[in-house]
């Protein structure tokens, strides 16, 4: 079975942006019960942490063995660099969040594009 990487990374960024914009509003009665995930570092950088992950898996595994352009890098770094500040600048979350969100799954969409376009380019620093 083959994974589509992009759309994972795809995925992961919508999972964490319905994560951050809906569970406050279904869940805010969690904490009556002892259950506090809403604001909970350890999840929210769980969350962040398995994005980049598979995100950037994802985007060099299409850089090295498809399309060698780094746009899609850059994308995704610049959205993850919005998606890491939203954590210290609260009070901006949903101005810091949109951004960031639409920079990763350009990053994904970018790369899933090029990569078929590309299928399996080589270039002079090609190892396979």
């Amino acid at each position: 079975m083959k994974v589509n990487w992009d759309a994972l990374g795809i995925g992961a960024s919508l999972a964490c942006a319905i994560h951050c914009a809906l569970l406050p509003l279904f869940l805010s009665s969690l904490p009556l019960f002892g259950i506090n995930i809403i604001d909970n570092i350890l999840f929210e950088g769980g969350m962040i942490g398995l994005a980049f992950c598979i995100g950037a898996y994802s985007l060099y595994h299409g850089y090295k063995k498809h399309h060698h352009s780094l746009v899609p890098l850059s994308l995704f770094l610049a959205g993850f660099v919005f998606l890491v500040v939203k954590e210290f600048f609260v009070h901006f979350h949903a101005w810091l969040l949109i951004p960031a969100v639409l920079l990763i799954i350009a990053a994904h969409i970018l790369n899933f594009r090029s990569c078929r376009v590309h299928n399996h380019a080589h270039a002079e620093d090609c190892e396979h």
